[in-house]
């Protein structure tokens, strides 16, 4: 089982930065991938980014590529996204997700993921 947290969200104008953070709990965080995502009022939770075991794959929405950078720390059991140039359109509560030891799903799939956080609300104003 593993239990995860994000933290960092808050309200910035429009260009501005945030880092969100997700700790993760348990003995198995360098063998798994993790993955955030992000759901708007009204709208169905949608990929942001994704990050392998090894962080040697990356992948990004195409809505944020160039501006959010996903990353992690396996010391720390921590995986982190850095959100630059954020728009008003990046407003939602996003989300930290975990895959399973030896889950070959793919990152970008909602449905390959087996553990989920509480989420952070993001809002960027204009």
């Amino acid at each position: 089982q593993v239990q995860l947290v994000e933290s960092g969200g808050g309200l910035v104008q429009a260009g501005g930065s945030l880092r969100l953070s997700c700790a993760a709990s348990g003995r198995t965080f360098s063998s798994i991938a993790m993955g955030w995502f992000r759901q708007a009022p009204g709208k169905e939770r949608e990929f942001v980014a994704g990050l392998s075991a090894s962080s040697r794959t990356t992948y990004y929405a195409d809505s944020v590529k160039g501006r959010f950078t996903i990353s992690r720390d396996n010391g720390k059991n921590t995986v982190y996204l850095q959100m630059n140039s954020l728009k008003p359109e990046d407003t939602a509560v996003y989300y930290c997700g975990a895959k399973r030891v030896g889950n070959s799903r793919p990152l970008t799939k909602l449905s390959s993921y087996d553990y989920w956080g509480q989420g952070t609300q993001v809002t960027v104003s204009s």
